[in-house]
């Protein structure tokens, strides 16, 4: 099932995502709904609360971003990186922060320079409720931290500074009126 990306401006995207409890939500089929929308709007990353729910879930699937690479340039963290991430708690970040321009499925046609840190160690569960303890590098851990922030009610936009966030208000103003265009299905605040 596709469901529509929650637009900025819902407050569902601004909440701290619940734990789910075992057995109270369909893991499995959610995470295909999940990954099924991320695809159809050509995403690398998509958390429950862009589709509305606020619960700690977030899908990522960073191969797609190697496809056109020559072989020296890919990236190694993010070979076979297709993952489901459930209750997942960042236990540790680390190394220097570097840039790169990040953009959200619920602010389109918006991107910005974010500086996070090289490293993420995290502890989450799969779909059959095992758990795990990871470190990812790189893109991988990149990808991680922006959908963990999804589930924090954090957004990339939180992270520029000051004027460029002003130099963009109104464009952010025209998203959550519904005054953008996607190529995907939105729903936009009330």
């Amino acid at each position: 099932m596709i469901y529509p990306i929650i637009a900025y401006g819902d407050s569902v995207l601004r909440k701290r995502a619940q734990n789910i409890d075992k057995g109270t939500t369909d893991v499995k089929k959610l995470s295909e709904d999940l990954f099924e929308t991320m695809y159809n709007a050509s995403g690398i990353g998509l958390a429950a609360p862009q589709v509305g729910k606020s619960i700690r879930i977030f899908v990522v699937d960073g191969t797609a971003l190697n496809e056109d690479e020559p072989e020296e340039d890919k990236d190694p963290s993010l070979m076979g990186f297709k993952k489901v991430f459930i209750n997942p708690q960042i236990l540790e970040e680390d190394g220097d922060e570097w840039g790169f321009e990040e953009g959200c499925l619920s602010i389109p046609q918006i991107r910005g320079e974010v500086f996070r840190p090289e490293f993420v160690k995290i502890q989450y569960f799969d779909t059959d409720w095992n758990e795990h303890i990871e470190e990812y590098d790189g893109m991988a851990a990149r990808i991680i931290q922006h959908e963990y922030d999804h589930l924090e009610g954090k957004l990339f936009t939180d992270y520029l500074p000051p004027l460029k966030r002003q130099l963009m208000k109104k464009k952010l103003a025209d998203i959550t009126r519904g005054n953008v265009k996607a190529d995907y299905k939105m729903k936009f605040p009330k």
